[in-house]
């Protein structure tokens, strides 16, 4: 059995999510994949994958298999290029995870340029407003915004971002200009749905005091770019990152409130699983959106 050949095959089942896809992907028969698997299972004397007719997930022993799997190829590659006669050249496939509307109004023109730099690279980009799993779902890499809870990740910070309370100035016509973060108590929110206690908005005031208000909610949904397009339509307040937010602003579609507060920001993170060595086109993309970014983005200048 050809051991590293295995571990290549067992991640691209994981990463495939079924044998019809690994093997697509790897070019190879359906039936040979499956016997490859239950080969290394054998040899293993473990049960890598639970089967079932409708999908494969991963057993317990499965799981530390395959971060460790990864690892192992990641070295492999790694050591590959080190002694390449092109090794500033990337080549090969690069998984990448990111919001919606972050990725379509940021994080798309960066990548087309990161592209053109590197012809031989090969992305495959996920544009989803969940929290997925890098290690189980096969990412090489991710952008997160907010808190980061899981400890095994390591996170590069890449860019602030600023959160800006504000309406249209036809909502404001018709149903007035909150003065204090208690008046939002009185106003239509839209609320954004994929944080805990969506609708309980906090804002600080000069002294640094916590302003802590829950907001009815006319509007819940998991894209900020919807509760912007609601914003502008004068269905309610809203609670908007500046990278969604600054055009609007700045046209003046949209009104920024409470001077005297502010929401507090978040930061935007590059993600990935903690590896002894990072592959390098990972490496030179993350060095690539940390300096596009920046400390202070285009969208967040006064």
């Amino acid at each position: 059995m050809d051991r590293f050949d295995s571990l290549h095959t067992f991640v691209a089942v994981v990463e495939a999510g079924s044998f019809s896809a690994a093997a697509v992907r790897l070019d190879r028969a359906k039936s040979a994949v499956s016997r490859q698997l239950a080969a290394l299972e054998a040899h293993l004397g473990v049960q890598l994958l639970n089967r079932t007719t409708r999908r494969l997930s991963l057993t317990e022993a499965g799981r530390e298999f395959h971060e460790r799997a990864q690892r192992i190829l990641a070295d492999l590659e790694e050591a590959e290029l080190s002694v390449a006669a092109e090794q500033s050249a990337l080549r090969g496939r690069l998984r990448l995870a990111a919001p919606l509307s972050f990725g379509v109004q940021h994080l798309a023109p960066a990548l087309a340029e990161f592209l053109a730099q590197h012809p031989e690279l090969v992305l495959d980009l996920d544009l989803d407003d969940r929290r997925i799993n890098l290690v189980e779902e096969g990412f090489d890499l991710a952008l997160r915004i907010g808190d980061l809870a899981d400890s095994s990740l390591v996170a590069r910070p890449l860019a602030p971002i600023r959160m800006q309370l504000c309406a249209s100035p036809d909502y404001l016509r018709r149903h007035g200009t909150p003065r204090t973060p208690e008046d939002l108590a009185f106003h239509a929110g839209l609320v954004y749905g994929n944080v805990p206690e969506a609708q309980q908005w906090r804002f600080l005031d000069a002294a640094g005091k916590v302003h802590s208000v829950k907001v009815p909610a006319r509007l819940r949904a998991n894209n900020g770019d919807v509760l912007l397009r609601a914003a502008l339509d004068g269905l309610g307040v809203v609670v908007s990152p500046t990278f969604i937010a600054h055009r609007a602003l700045a046209a003046g579609e949209l009104v920024p409130l409470l001077p005297d507060y502010r929401a507090p920001g978040t930061t935007a993170y590059a993600v990935y699983p903690s590896r002894r060595h990072l592959p390098q086109r990972v490496r030179v993309l993350i060095e690539f959106l940390a300096q596009r970014f920046g400390d202070m983005p285009y969208w967040d200048q006064a």
